[in-house]
């Protein structure tokens, strides 16, 4: 049940970002980008001595990753 709670929060975090980043993705590639987004936001805030607690600290930590992911893609590509 964890798995695909995680999922769908990748789901909606990927979703927000890309909404956030004028960016038009389907949903396989929201739900890689909130997931991955949850990583590098948790990674980047660690950093700077952060921490998200609750449900909504976590979404708001994936999106800024998530749109980090996208921004690093975007000058690569």
């Amino acid at each position: 049940m964890g798995l695909i709670i995680g999922l769908i929060f990748g789901a909606i975090a990927g979703f927000i970002a890309s909404r956030l980043m004028n960016e038009s993705s389907g949903t396989l590639k929201n739900i890689i980008l909130g997931v991955l987004g949850g990583s590098v936001g948790n990674f980047l805030f660690g950093l700077i001595g952060f921490t998200a607690t609750g449900w909504i600290g976590s979404l708001i930590v994936a999106v800024v990753g998530a749109c980090v992911c996208i921004w690093i893609g975007r000058k690569l590509f």
